[in-house]
């Protein structure tokens, strides 16, 4: 049956747009330099919520208390202040923060729960045998991304990666998150709930009612709502409304209970190999070589949506290959201070790109130095990091939600209209989600993962791959983008490759030098190809 002819008058399908429009800074312009400041602050306080959350998962299973745990934030936010330069100054030069991973949790928690370690009494001495052989097995797998990103086989592998393939990648590493959002904020559902109708109301609705003061809501939102539900916490902590309550609702609604501050020093300055030489267990650094694996896939879904928001063109593959190796030296920063967790992209960060429409670069950099300046103070930091948990997740439901949108969005560039398009993108999405749920499901029921053999860290690998939707996804559309139909004349432009061709090296699109060229003239001795 053929379609009847188009109308003069009828709508027309939107264009495709290879930058994303209205951004009011993109990765090379920023906003005046108070704007700028108060906005890097927001950043910070963003990622404070992956800072804590991870050693509070970790840090009790190694035998460490609340001194320990304050350690171990304040050297995770030292160091992931020194790959967020790192990265933004001679990496992708995307607008991105590197924090800590929970792909590492599993790994972490697999060294700490090691048999050899129960010979230590003492659960301090505990704690630092069990760092170190974190470090160790860090340090080595480190050497993974070194490898692909500096030697230049990541640039190969991306340079496959279509507008298909892209989708379900970025679309799950922020969607892939879903249990970090609701099922966290209804933890403490009096604080957690008005948080997130707050910040929808100051960065959606107010935004636009007023258009006048539009930027300053958009902009701002994080800071509104985190000071006022914040305060109504205290409020509620000082009034005695969560005596005689649960441990557990105690812990995620008073604002008294992370015992950070009591466990921080007024100063102290993380240093390389501060809990002693770290050590290594073959095993183990398997674990973590899949974990590394899994944060490389995330941050490159992260990378690619950062650059979106930062109405970037897409990324060369060379320059994510250059920013896979400096993740690379930011795993080995992490295994030599011993943060007990690799570092990733941020999600949540780069969702607060879209939020605010604010993709500059110089904003994140300004947000690294609000991360060594209260990692160094430490009762100041912990003041912060205190934030009832509830309110972040209600920030990241927000916040997730813009990096899996920004991920359908390339879907502009693919024919919605073939069926080859629509069972790769449903049937990838569907098992990204659906894997995991099973595997996560699974240990909950048998106290093990579906991969139960003798070997345990084999068992730990696929466990910490397969719970991975972003990396699940992005396997599957890959695969099947690249093996189905492939001689049918129609496959690359229904997957939508003719609009990246352009981008796959450096210097085929003039715009590559403005957004993501080295500083210093340092082209000149590291070329991007």
């Amino acid at each position: 049956m053929s379609p009847a002819a188009p109308k003069a008058d009828e709508f027309q399908p939107h264009p495709v747009k290879e930058q994303l429009p209205d951004i009011d800074y993109c990765v090379t312009s920023s906003p005046p330099w108070p704007e700028a400041i108060l906005m890097g602050f927001q950043h910070y306080l963003v990622m404070l919520g992956t800072t804590v959350i991870i050693p509070t998962i970790i840090v009790p299973q190694m035998g460490g208390g609340n001194v320990e745990k304050a350690e171990v934030i304040q050297t995770l936010l030292f160091v992931s202040g020194i790959n967020t330069l790192l990265q933004t100054w001679f990496g992708t030069r995307l607008p991105v923060v590197m924090r800590g991973s929970y792909a590492f949790i599993i790994p972490a928690v697999s060294v700490a729960l090691a048999s050899r370690y129960d010979q230590y009494i003492d659960p301090h001495e505990r704690f630092k045998q069990s760092m170190r052989g974190i470090q160790g097995a860090l340090m080595v797998a480190s050497i993974f991304q070194i490898v692909i990103g500096f030697l230049g086989f990541w640039r190969i592998a991306v340079r496959l990666v279509s507008p298909l393939a892209a989708v379900p990648l970025v679309t799950l590493t922020g969607l892939g998150l879903f249990q970090l959002g609701f099922p966290q904020l209804a933890k403490c559902i009096e604080i957690g709930l008005p948080a997130l109708i707050l910040l929808v109301l100051f960065s959606q609705y107010f935004s636009h009612m007023m258009e006048s003061r539009r930027a300053i809501f958009e902009r701002f939102s994080v800071i509104f709502v985190v000071a006022i539900v914040w305060s109504y916490a205290e409020i509620l902590t000082v009034a005695g409304a969560y005596k005689g309550k649960s441990p557990a609702t105690q812990f995620s609604c008073r604002t008294d209970r992370s015992g950070l501050v009591g466990g921080a020093r007024w100063i102290r300055v993380p240093y390389p190999f501060q809990w002693g030489r770290p050590t290594v267990k073959g095993g183990d650094v398997f674990v973590f070589l899949a974990a590394s694996l899994v944060a490389l896939i995330e941050s490159t879904g992260v990378f690619i949506a950062a650059s979106r928001f930062g109405s970037a063109t897409l990324v060369p593959p060379s320059v994510l290959s250059r920013g896979t190796g400096w993740q690379g030296i930011g795993l080995l920063l992490d295994g030599m201070f011993g943060t007990g967790a690799g570092s990733t992209a941020s999600v949540e960060n780069a969702g607060f790109l879209g939020l605010t429409r604010v993709g500059s670069r110089r904003v994140i950099q300004i947000s690294a130095g609000f991360m060594l300046f209260f990692s160094v103070l430490g009762k100041f930091g912990a003041i912060l990091a205190s934030i009832p948990l509830p309110i972040v997740a209600a920030l990241y439901c927000v916040l997730f939600a813009y990096v899996s949108s920004v991920g359908l969005s390339f879907l502009q560039f693919c024919n919605l209209n073939s069926f080859r398009t629509i069972f790769i993108l449903g049937f990838s999405l569907f098992m990204g989600l659906s894997v995991p749920q099973y595997f996560n499901e699974y240990v909950l029921i048998s106290g093990h993962g579906p991969v139960h053999t003798r070997s345990t860290w084999f068992n730990h690998m696929m466990q910490v791959i397969f719970t991975s939707p972003a990396t699940v996804a992005a396997f599957l559309a890959f695969f099947l983008d690249s093996t189905l139909g492939r001689r049918h004349s129609s496959t690359r432009r229904d997957s939508g490759r003719h609009w990246w061709t352009k981008f796959r090296t450096f210097n085929s699109d003039t715009r590559s030098e403005e957004f993501y060229a080295l500083p210093y003239n340092l082209n000149k001795y590291f070329p991007s190809y």
